[in-house]
């Protein structure tokens, strides 16, 4: 197991946690047409799927030791 997928996998279920709280405010707030017993579960699945790859993205970043451009006297 890499570094990487470590840390990706530790930030997985943050991410999940708050792109299932987004899609879930949109789910809610959609057209009262529209069926949240037809929505939720797409918004499950769909914040599932969309985790992974974000987390993937994030977890370099996070074992960075000092970003670029970054200083700490200047703010």
């Amino acid at each position: 197991m890499t570094t990487r997928l470590m840390v990706a996998a530790l930030v997985y279920p943050m991410v999940q946690a708050v792109l299932f709280g987004v899609g879930l405010i949109g789910a809610l707030m959609m057209a009262p047409g529209v069926s949240a017993q037809a929505s939720i579960p797409v918004v499950v699945v769909a914040s599932a799927l969309a985790s992974a790859p974000v987390a993937w993205f994030i977890a370099p970043r996070l074992m960075l030791r000092y970003r670029r451009g970054y200083s700490r006297q200047g703010a």
